[in-house]
Protein backbone atom coordinates (compact mmCIF):
# COMPACT_ATOMS: atom_id res chain seq x y z
CA UNK A 1 0.00 0.00 0.00
CA UNK A 2 3.02 2.34 0.44
CA UNK A 3 4.45 1.98 -2.39
CA UNK A 4 1.18 2.67 -4.35
CA UNK A 5 0.59 5.75 -2.65
CA UNK A 6 4.59 6.77 -3.21
CA UNK A 7 3.96 6.31 -6.78
CA UNK A 8 0.47 8.16 -6.74
CA UNK A 9 1.74 11.02 -5.29
CA UNK A 10 4.67 11.32 -8.13
CA UNK A 11 2.22 11.18 -10.66
CA UNK A 12 -0.36 13.05 -9.22
CA UNK A 13 2.27 16.09 -8.62
CA UNK A 14 2.61 15.95 -12.09
CA UNK A 15 -1.03 15.19 -12.97
CA UNK A 16 -2.14 18.68 -10.78
CA UNK A 17 0.83 20.99 -11.44
CA UNK A 18 0.52 24.27 -12.88
CA UNK A 19 0.65 23.38 -16.72
CA UNK A 20 -3.31 21.18 -15.78
CA UNK A 21 -4.80 23.87 -14.07
CA UNK A 22 -3.90 26.74 -16.22
CA UNK A 23 -4.91 24.06 -19.54
CA UNK A 24 -7.83 23.62 -17.45
CA UNK A 25 -8.95 27.77 -16.43
CA UNK A 26 -7.22 28.76 -19.68
CA UNK A 27 -9.34 26.08 -21.92
CA UNK A 28 -12.60 27.63 -19.92
CA UNK A 29 -11.89 31.19 -20.64
CA UNK A 30 -10.23 30.83 -24.52
CA UNK A 31 -14.19 28.91 -25.14
CA UNK A 32 -16.21 31.56 -23.31
CA UNK A 33 -14.22 34.22 -25.10
CA UNK A 34 -14.45 32.08 -28.67
CA UNK A 35 -18.72 31.46 -28.21
CA UNK A 36 -19.24 34.67 -27.46
CA UNK A 37 -20.16 34.37 -23.60
CA UNK A 38 -22.40 31.93 -24.47
CA UNK A 39 -22.94 30.55 -21.02
CA UNK A 40 -23.69 34.18 -19.63
CA UNK A 41 -25.81 36.21 -22.84
CA UNK A 42 -27.74 33.14 -23.22
CA UNK A 43 -28.14 31.82 -19.64
CA UNK A 44 -32.23 32.48 -19.41
CA UNK A 45 -32.26 31.15 -22.65
CA UNK A 46 -30.32 28.02 -22.14
CA UNK A 47 -32.10 27.69 -18.66
CA UNK A 48 -35.41 27.54 -20.49
CA UNK A 49 -34.66 24.94 -22.60
CA UNK A 50 -33.11 22.94 -20.01
CA UNK A 51 -34.16 23.72 -16.41
CA UNK A 52 -37.69 24.74 -18.33
CA UNK A 53 -37.88 21.18 -19.57
CA UNK A 54 -37.45 18.59 -16.85
CA UNK A 55 -41.21 17.75 -16.42
CA UNK A 56 -41.39 17.45 -19.83
CA UNK A 57 -41.60 13.69 -20.37
CA UNK A 58 -41.16 12.04 -23.70
CA UNK A 59 -39.90 8.80 -25.31
CA UNK A 60 -37.11 7.88 -27.11
CA UNK A 61 -36.01 5.94 -30.02
CA UNK A 62 -33.97 2.47 -30.03
CA UNK A 63 -30.92 2.59 -28.95
CA UNK A 64 -31.17 6.33 -27.47
CA UNK A 65 -32.73 7.94 -23.89
CA UNK A 66 -34.82 10.99 -23.37
CA UNK A 67 -32.65 14.20 -23.55
CA UNK A 68 -33.39 14.70 -19.91
CA UNK A 69 -32.56 11.17 -18.75
CA UNK A 70 -29.24 11.64 -20.73
CA UNK A 71 -28.44 14.46 -18.31
CA UNK A 72 -29.72 12.91 -15.50
CA UNK A 73 -27.59 10.35 -16.37
CA UNK A 74 -24.60 12.50 -16.72
CA UNK A 75 -25.56 15.08 -13.60
CA UNK A 76 -25.61 10.94 -11.67
CA UNK A 77 -21.93 10.82 -12.24
CA UNK A 78 -20.81 14.25 -11.32
CA UNK A 79 -23.16 15.01 -8.55
CA UNK A 80 -22.00 12.45 -6.16
CA UNK A 81 -19.43 12.69 -3.58
CA UNK A 82 -17.63 14.81 -4.43
CA UNK A 83 -20.33 17.77 -3.60
CA UNK A 84 -20.15 16.46 0.06
CA UNK A 85 -16.85 15.21 1.05
CA UNK A 86 -15.15 16.14 -1.84
CA UNK A 87 -16.13 19.92 -1.32
CA UNK A 88 -15.32 19.55 2.28
CA UNK A 89 -11.79 18.14 1.57
CA UNK A 90 -11.06 21.81 -1.08
CA UNK A 91 -11.92 23.87 2.30
CA UNK A 92 -9.49 21.59 4.47
CA UNK A 93 -6.37 21.42 1.69
CA UNK A 94 -6.88 24.94 0.30
CA UNK A 95 -8.74 27.05 2.98
CA UNK A 96 -12.15 29.22 2.26
CA UNK A 97 -10.27 30.59 -0.94
CA UNK A 98 -10.65 27.13 -2.15
CA UNK A 99 -14.50 28.21 -2.75
CA UNK A 100 -13.40 31.14 -4.69
CA UNK A 101 -11.76 28.96 -7.50
CA UNK A 102 -14.33 26.43 -7.15
CA UNK A 103 -16.68 28.96 -8.71
CA UNK A 104 -14.09 30.01 -11.26
CA UNK A 105 -13.47 26.71 -12.10
CA UNK A 106 -17.55 26.18 -12.41
CA UNK A 107 -18.22 29.35 -14.15
CA UNK A 108 -15.70 29.11 -17.36
CA UNK A 109 -16.24 25.06 -17.15
CA UNK A 110 -19.84 26.12 -18.82
CA UNK A 111 -18.42 26.69 -21.52
CA UNK A 112 -16.30 24.01 -21.68
CA UNK A 113 -18.87 21.49 -21.17
CA UNK A 114 -21.37 22.98 -23.52
CA UNK A 115 -18.47 22.35 -26.63
CA UNK A 116 -17.39 18.89 -24.73
CA UNK A 117 -21.76 17.68 -25.05
CA UNK A 118 -21.82 19.70 -28.40
CA UNK A 119 -18.84 18.08 -30.24
CA UNK A 120 -19.86 14.49 -28.64
CA UNK A 121 -23.56 14.53 -30.42
CA UNK A 122 -21.99 16.05 -33.10
CA UNK A 123 -19.57 13.09 -34.00
CA UNK A 124 -21.33 10.31 -32.33
CA UNK A 125 -21.85 7.04 -34.05
CA UNK A 126 -24.21 3.89 -34.01
CA UNK A 127 -22.65 0.75 -32.56
CA UNK A 128 -23.27 -3.08 -33.32
CA UNK A 129 -26.19 -3.18 -31.01
CA UNK A 130 -27.94 0.12 -32.21
CA UNK A 131 -27.38 2.57 -29.57
CA UNK A 132 -25.84 5.81 -30.39
CA UNK A 133 -22.11 6.14 -28.79
CA UNK A 134 -20.25 9.09 -28.40
CA UNK A 135 -17.59 11.43 -26.13
CA UNK A 136 -13.84 12.47 -26.75
CA UNK A 137 -13.06 9.05 -28.08
CA UNK A 138 -15.36 9.72 -30.92
CA UNK A 139 -14.89 13.18 -31.66
CA UNK A 140 -10.94 12.60 -31.81
CA UNK A 141 -11.21 9.97 -34.18
CA UNK A 142 -14.21 11.42 -36.18
CA UNK A 143 -12.98 14.86 -35.80
CA UNK A 144 -9.84 15.25 -35.73
CA UNK A 145 -9.39 12.19 -38.20
CA UNK A 146 -8.51 8.88 -37.91
CA UNK A 147 -4.72 9.79 -37.66
CA UNK A 148 -5.65 11.11 -34.34
CA UNK A 149 -6.98 7.26 -32.86
CA UNK A 150 -4.16 7.14 -30.83
CA UNK A 151 -5.25 9.82 -28.51
CA UNK A 152 -8.75 8.61 -28.33
CA UNK A 153 -7.27 5.37 -27.15
CA UNK A 154 -5.24 7.15 -24.32
CA UNK A 155 -8.31 8.85 -23.28
CA UNK A 156 -10.20 5.19 -23.36
CA UNK A 157 -6.96 3.34 -21.47
CA UNK A 158 -7.39 6.18 -18.77
CA UNK A 159 -11.05 6.59 -18.33
CA UNK A 160 -11.35 3.03 -18.05
CA UNK A 161 -9.10 3.23 -15.14
CA UNK A 162 -10.75 6.26 -14.24
CA UNK A 163 -14.33 4.70 -13.75
CA UNK A 164 -12.42 2.63 -11.11
CA UNK A 165 -11.13 5.42 -9.22
CA UNK A 166 -13.63 8.69 -9.28
CA UNK A 167 -16.55 6.28 -10.09
CA UNK A 168 -15.72 3.42 -8.02
CA UNK A 169 -13.35 3.37 -5.01
CA UNK A 170 -13.85 6.77 -3.73
CA UNK A 171 -17.47 6.65 -4.25
CA UNK A 172 -18.59 3.59 -2.35
CA UNK A 173 -15.51 4.33 0.19
CA UNK A 174 -17.37 7.68 1.25
CA UNK A 175 -20.45 5.89 1.68
CA UNK A 176 -19.04 2.89 3.78
CA UNK A 177 -17.41 6.03 5.93
CA UNK A 178 -20.32 7.95 6.71
CA UNK A 179 -22.62 5.11 7.08
CA UNK A 180 -20.16 3.38 9.57
CA UNK A 181 -20.09 6.65 11.63
CA UNK A 182 -23.76 6.69 11.82
CA UNK A 183 -24.30 3.15 12.73
CA UNK A 184 -21.44 3.61 15.59
CA UNK A 185 -23.38 6.55 16.32
CA UNK A 186 -26.60 4.63 16.59
CA UNK A 187 -25.04 1.29 17.92
CA UNK A 188 -21.94 2.30 19.39
CA UNK A 189 -21.18 -1.46 20.41
CA UNK A 190 -21.00 -1.50 16.10
CA UNK A 191 -17.73 -0.30 16.39
CA UNK A 192 -16.31 -3.47 16.82
CA UNK A 193 -17.34 -4.99 13.90
CA UNK A 194 -16.35 -2.21 11.54
CA UNK A 195 -14.70 -4.21 8.76
CA UNK A 196 -17.61 -6.72 8.12
CA UNK A 197 -20.31 -3.82 8.53
CA UNK A 198 -18.07 -1.97 5.68
CA UNK A 199 -17.45 -5.30 3.50
CA UNK A 200 -21.64 -6.08 3.66
CA UNK A 201 -22.26 -2.50 2.66
CA UNK A 202 -20.21 -3.06 -0.25
CA UNK A 203 -22.09 -6.46 -0.85
CA UNK A 204 -25.15 -5.42 -0.94
CA UNK A 205 -24.12 -2.09 -3.32
CA UNK A 206 -22.42 -4.38 -5.72
CA UNK A 207 -25.68 -6.43 -6.05
CA UNK A 208 -28.22 -3.69 -6.24
CA UNK A 209 -25.76 -1.94 -9.15
CA UNK A 210 -25.76 -5.62 -11.30
CA UNK A 211 -29.51 -5.49 -11.22
CA UNK A 212 -28.95 -2.13 -12.86
CA UNK A 213 -26.61 -2.30 -14.61
CA UNK A 214 -28.30 -5.22 -16.36
CA UNK A 215 -30.94 -3.65 -18.05
CA UNK A 216 -28.12 -1.44 -20.24
CA UNK A 217 -28.70 2.26 -21.14
CA UNK A 218 -32.25 2.81 -21.32
CA UNK A 219 -32.60 1.23 -17.32
CA UNK A 220 -29.51 3.30 -16.31
CA UNK A 221 -31.19 6.52 -17.75
CA UNK A 222 -34.57 5.35 -16.50
CA UNK A 223 -33.02 5.16 -12.67
CA UNK A 224 -30.89 8.42 -12.71
CA UNK A 225 -33.83 10.25 -13.93
CA UNK A 226 -35.54 8.97 -10.44
CA UNK A 227 -32.69 9.21 -8.16
CA UNK A 228 -30.86 12.55 -9.45
CA UNK A 229 -34.21 15.19 -8.64
CA UNK A 230 -35.25 13.53 -5.46
CA UNK A 231 -32.14 13.42 -3.86
CA UNK A 232 -31.04 17.13 -4.71
CA UNK A 233 -33.91 18.36 -3.64
CA UNK A 234 -33.83 16.78 -0.07
CA UNK A 235 -30.03 17.84 0.34
CA UNK A 236 -30.69 21.35 -0.89
CA UNK A 237 -33.40 21.87 1.47
CA UNK A 238 -31.55 20.41 4.28
CA UNK A 239 -28.70 22.43 3.54
CA UNK A 240 -30.54 25.77 2.97
CA UNK A 241 -31.70 24.89 6.71
CA UNK A 242 -28.22 25.05 8.28
CA UNK A 243 -27.27 27.92 6.15
CA UNK A 244 -30.45 30.03 7.24
CA UNK A 245 -29.87 28.94 10.98
CA UNK A 246 -26.53 30.30 10.77
CA UNK A 247 -27.22 33.64 8.55
CA UNK A 248 -25.71 36.00 10.35
CA UNK A 249 -22.38 34.98 9.74
CA UNK A 250 -22.42 35.42 5.90
CA UNK A 251 -20.25 38.17 5.89
CA UNK A 252 -17.54 36.48 7.64
CA UNK A 253 -17.82 33.70 5.39
CA UNK A 254 -17.70 35.60 2.27
CA UNK A 255 -15.25 37.77 3.03
CA UNK A 256 -13.13 34.90 3.96
CA UNK A 257 -13.78 32.91 0.77
CA UNK A 258 -12.58 35.74 -1.45
CA UNK A 259 -9.90 37.70 0.92
CA UNK A 260 -8.99 33.87 0.82
CA UNK A 261 -8.37 33.32 -2.88
CA UNK A 262 -5.36 35.02 -2.79
CA UNK A 263 -4.08 35.54 0.75
CA UNK A 264 -5.01 32.43 2.75
CA UNK A 265 -2.98 32.75 5.34
CA UNK A 266 -4.88 35.41 6.24
CA UNK A 267 -7.90 32.56 7.36
CA UNK A 268 -6.19 29.40 8.07
CA UNK A 269 -2.33 30.70 9.14
CA UNK A 270 1.33 30.29 7.88
CA UNK A 271 1.88 27.25 9.40
CA UNK A 272 -0.65 24.69 8.05
CA UNK A 273 1.15 25.44 4.61
CA UNK A 274 -1.93 26.54 3.07
CA UNK A 275 -0.35 28.52 0.06
CA UNK A 276 -2.52 30.13 -3.10
CA UNK A 277 -1.25 26.92 -5.33
CA UNK A 278 -3.58 24.90 -2.79
CA UNK A 279 -6.19 27.42 -2.45
CA UNK A 280 -6.02 26.88 -6.49
CA UNK A 281 -5.82 23.39 -6.64
CA UNK A 282 -7.95 22.16 -4.04
CA UNK A 283 -10.93 24.48 -6.05
CA UNK A 284 -10.23 23.81 -9.22
CA UNK A 285 -9.15 19.94 -8.19
CA UNK A 286 -12.10 19.43 -6.55
CA UNK A 287 -14.60 21.52 -8.92
CA UNK A 288 -13.34 19.06 -11.52
CA UNK A 289 -14.02 16.25 -10.07
CA UNK A 290 -17.46 17.40 -9.07
CA UNK A 291 -18.64 19.10 -12.29
CA UNK A 292 -16.47 16.84 -14.67
CA UNK A 293 -16.31 19.91 -16.99
CA UNK A 294 -12.96 18.91 -19.11
CA UNK A 295 -12.69 16.03 -18.94
CA UNK A 296 -14.50 14.63 -21.17
CA UNK A 297 -16.93 12.22 -19.44
CA UNK A 298 -20.58 13.07 -19.35
CA UNK A 299 -20.17 13.73 -23.01
CA UNK A 300 -19.92 9.47 -23.11
CA UNK A 301 -23.53 9.86 -21.52
CA UNK A 302 -25.29 12.92 -23.49
CA UNK A 303 -24.38 11.46 -26.49
CA UNK A 304 -27.35 8.69 -26.29
CA UNK A 305 -29.33 11.21 -26.31
CA UNK A 306 -32.31 11.04 -28.53
CA UNK A 307 -31.99 14.64 -30.62
CA UNK A 308 -30.72 15.65 -33.77
CA UNK A 309 -29.63 19.31 -32.49
CA UNK A 310 -25.67 19.22 -30.64
CA UNK A 311 -26.22 22.55 -29.66
CA UNK A 312 -29.25 21.80 -27.37
CA UNK A 313 -27.89 19.03 -25.73
CA UNK A 314 -24.71 21.35 -25.00
CA UNK A 315 -26.89 23.81 -23.26
CA UNK A 316 -27.76 20.77 -20.78
CA UNK A 317 -23.83 20.62 -20.05
CA UNK A 318 -24.60 24.16 -19.15
CA UNK A 319 -27.03 23.64 -16.77
CA UNK A 320 -25.29 20.39 -15.63
CA UNK A 321 -22.34 22.72 -14.58
CA UNK A 322 -24.60 25.44 -12.67
CA UNK A 323 -26.33 22.88 -10.88
CA UNK A 324 -23.81 20.53 -9.36
CA UNK A 325 -20.86 23.59 -9.24
CA UNK A 326 -22.73 27.22 -8.27
CA UNK A 327 -25.82 25.57 -6.80
CA UNK A 328 -25.01 22.19 -4.76
CA UNK A 329 -21.18 22.43 -4.17
CA UNK A 330 -21.91 26.52 -3.08
CA UNK A 331 -24.44 25.52 -0.48
CA UNK A 332 -22.60 22.57 0.90
CA UNK A 333 -19.56 24.70 1.17
CA UNK A 334 -21.57 27.91 2.52
CA UNK A 335 -23.45 25.31 5.16
CA UNK A 336 -19.60 23.59 6.02
CA UNK A 337 -18.08 27.75 6.89
CA UNK A 338 -21.12 28.86 8.27
CA UNK A 339 -22.22 26.16 11.01
CA UNK A 340 -18.77 27.03 12.85
CA UNK A 341 -17.49 23.45 13.49
CA UNK A 342 -14.18 23.42 13.45
CA UNK A 343 -12.10 22.68 10.76
CA UNK A 344 -8.96 21.16 10.62
CA UNK A 345 -6.93 22.69 7.79
CA UNK A 346 -4.71 20.29 6.64
CA UNK A 347 -5.30 17.30 8.36
CA UNK A 348 -8.86 17.41 9.10
CA UNK A 349 -11.12 14.24 7.99
CA UNK A 350 -13.22 14.91 5.11
CA UNK A 351 -16.21 12.57 5.77
CA UNK A 352 -16.36 14.11 9.09
CA UNK A 353 -16.55 17.80 8.38
CA UNK A 354 -19.97 18.03 6.83
CA UNK A 355 -21.62 15.20 9.32
CA UNK A 356 -20.66 17.96 12.18
CA UNK A 357 -22.24 20.81 10.04
CA UNK A 358 -25.23 18.97 9.63
CA UNK A 359 -25.04 17.96 13.40
CA UNK A 360 -24.78 21.22 14.43
CA UNK A 361 -28.39 22.42 13.41
CA UNK A 362 -30.09 18.57 13.29
CA UNK A 363 -27.99 17.06 15.90
CA UNK A 364 -25.77 14.41 15.93
CA UNK A 365 -27.70 11.39 14.77
CA UNK A 366 -29.81 13.21 12.73
CA UNK A 367 -26.95 15.12 10.82
CA UNK A 368 -24.89 11.57 10.52
CA UNK A 369 -28.08 9.76 9.41
CA UNK A 370 -28.58 12.51 6.76
CA UNK A 371 -25.37 12.63 5.45
CA UNK A 372 -25.04 8.90 5.39
CA UNK A 373 -28.18 8.46 3.40
CA UNK A 374 -27.45 11.37 1.05
CA UNK A 375 -23.60 10.02 0.31
CA UNK A 376 -25.25 6.53 -0.09
CA UNK A 377 -27.46 8.23 -2.73
CA UNK A 378 -25.04 10.49 -4.38
CA UNK A 379 -22.65 7.29 -4.44
CA UNK A 380 -24.92 4.86 -5.87
CA UNK A 381 -25.83 7.47 -9.04
CA UNK A 382 -22.44 7.90 -9.65
CA UNK A 383 -21.09 4.70 -9.57
CA UNK A 384 -23.87 3.61 -11.95
CA UNK A 385 -23.11 6.04 -14.42
CA UNK A 386 -19.28 5.93 -14.45
CA UNK A 387 -19.66 2.25 -14.75
CA UNK A 388 -20.98 3.08 -18.24
CA UNK A 389 -18.45 5.24 -18.89
CA UNK A 390 -15.87 2.95 -17.78
CA UNK A 391 -17.36 0.13 -19.94
CA UNK A 392 -18.14 2.43 -23.27
CA UNK A 393 -14.05 2.93 -22.96
CA UNK A 394 -13.83 -0.62 -22.97
CA UNK A 395 -15.61 -1.45 -26.00
CA UNK A 396 -13.94 1.41 -27.73
CA UNK A 397 -10.71 -0.12 -27.25
CA UNK A 398 -11.35 -3.74 -27.68
CA UNK A 399 -13.64 -2.79 -30.91
CA UNK A 400 -16.75 -4.78 -29.57
CA UNK A 401 -19.94 -4.96 -27.51
CA UNK A 402 -18.99 -8.70 -26.46
CA UNK A 403 -16.15 -8.13 -23.39
CA UNK A 404 -18.84 -5.57 -21.99
CA UNK A 405 -20.29 -7.92 -19.20
CA UNK A 406 -16.19 -8.60 -18.15
CA UNK A 407 -15.47 -5.09 -17.66
CA UNK A 408 -18.61 -4.96 -15.47
CA UNK A 409 -17.64 -7.75 -13.35
CA UNK A 410 -14.36 -6.34 -12.52
CA UNK A 411 -16.56 -3.03 -11.62
CA UNK A 412 -18.42 -4.64 -9.04
CA UNK A 413 -15.21 -6.81 -7.87
CA UNK A 414 -13.53 -3.33 -7.44
CA UNK A 415 -17.00 -2.09 -5.75
CA UNK A 416 -16.59 -4.96 -3.31
CA UNK A 417 -12.63 -3.75 -2.33
CA UNK A 418 -13.69 -0.39 -2.37
CA UNK A 419 -15.85 -0.52 0.57
CA UNK A 420 -12.20 -1.98 2.82
CA UNK A 421 -9.46 0.47 2.30
CA UNK A 422 -9.01 4.04 3.37
CA UNK A 423 -10.84 6.97 2.18
CA UNK A 424 -7.32 9.12 1.47
CA UNK A 425 -6.01 6.94 -0.61
CA UNK A 426 -9.22 6.10 -2.74
CA UNK A 427 -9.45 10.22 -3.46
CA UNK A 428 -5.64 10.48 -4.05
CA UNK A 429 -5.86 7.67 -6.78
CA UNK A 430 -9.22 9.71 -8.13
CA UNK A 431 -7.61 12.97 -8.37
CA UNK A 432 -4.61 11.84 -10.55
CA UNK A 433 -6.52 9.92 -13.05
CA UNK A 434 -8.90 12.82 -13.21
CA UNK A 435 -5.69 14.65 -13.84
CA UNK A 436 -4.37 12.63 -16.65
CA UNK A 437 -7.86 12.57 -18.48
CA UNK A 438 -8.29 15.78 -19.23
CA UNK A 439 -4.85 16.45 -21.47
CA UNK A 440 -6.43 14.05 -24.37
CA UNK A 441 -9.82 15.69 -24.58
CA UNK A 442 -8.81 19.14 -24.19
CA UNK A 443 -6.58 19.03 -27.31
CA UNK A 444 -9.37 17.26 -28.89
CA UNK A 445 -11.87 20.03 -27.78
CA UNK A 446 -9.92 22.84 -28.28
CA UNK A 447 -8.45 21.27 -31.85
CA UNK A 448 -12.28 21.14 -32.80
CA UNK A 449 -13.55 24.63 -30.79
CA UNK A 450 -14.24 25.91 -34.28
CA UNK A 451 -16.59 23.40 -35.26
CA UNK A 452 -18.28 24.66 -31.98
CA UNK A 453 -18.24 28.10 -32.52
CA UNK A 454 -20.10 28.02 -36.15
CA UNK A 455 -22.77 25.68 -34.52
CA UNK A 456 -23.45 27.84 -32.20
CA UNK A 457 -23.56 30.71 -34.29
CA UNK A 458 -25.64 29.02 -36.79
CA UNK A 459 -28.51 27.37 -33.79
CA UNK A 460 -28.65 31.28 -32.01
CA UNK A 461 -28.73 33.12 -35.52
CA UNK A 462 -31.31 31.24 -36.67
CA UNK A 463 -33.12 31.74 -33.53
CA UNK A 464 -33.26 35.24 -33.77
CA UNK A 465 -30.49 35.22 -30.44
CA UNK A 466 -27.34 36.37 -32.73
CA UNK A 467 -25.27 39.17 -30.76
CA UNK A 468 -25.94 42.62 -32.36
Amino acid sequence: MQLIETINSHVNSFAWGWPTMILLIGTGVYLTVRLGFVQFRHFGYIMKNTLGKVFTRRSAGSGSVAPFQAVSTALAATIGTGNIVGVSGAIITGGPGAVFWLWVSGLVGMATKYTEVLLALKYRERNSKGEWVGGPMYYIQNGLGRNWRWLGCIFCILGALAAFGIGCLSQISSMVNAMTTAIEIFVPSAGSAHDVIALCIGVATAAILAVVLIGGIKRIGRAAETIVPVMSCIYILCALVVILVNIGSIGPVLKSIFVGAFAPESFVGGAVGITLKAAMKGGIGRGLFSNEAGQGSAPIAHAAADTDDPVKQGMYGVFEVFFDTIVICSITCLAVLMSGVGIEYGTGSKDILPISAFASVFGDKFGSLFVALALMLFAFSTMLTWSLYGVRCFEYLTGSERFSRVYQVIFLAVVVYGATIPLGLAYDISETLNGLMVIPNLVAVLGLSGVAVKLTRDHFSSNGLRKR
